[in-house]
């Protein structure tokens, strides 16, 4: 694993559709409370969730559709100074 592909943890919320949309991802033993969906996609083998944090990072998540995994190749520059 890289700095552009890291295995993250994230609790999601499933609405009446059953849509499950992220509200908070754990990096190690840190919390991140998500608190806006900016922008999301799909692709054949992933749903992308680009969000911004309640400390004005923004974060694109992975959500690998056959495996469950989640993954965060990109991360706020904010979030990844902390994290050193």
């Amino acid at each position: 694993m890289n700095d552009y592909d890291m295995g993250v943890r994230v609790e999601c919320y499933a609405g009446y559709r059953g849509e499950e949309t992220p509200r908070f991802f754990f990096f190690g033993e840190r919390e991140v409370e998500i608190v806006e969906i900016v922008d999301r996609w799909v692709t054949p083998e992933h749903r992308y969730f680009k969000v911004r944090d309640k400390d004005e990072g923004v974060t694109i998540l992975r959500h690998d559709i056959v495996s469950g995994r989640w993954e965060m190749p990109r991360f706020s520059s904010r979030f990844r100074q902390e994290t050193r």
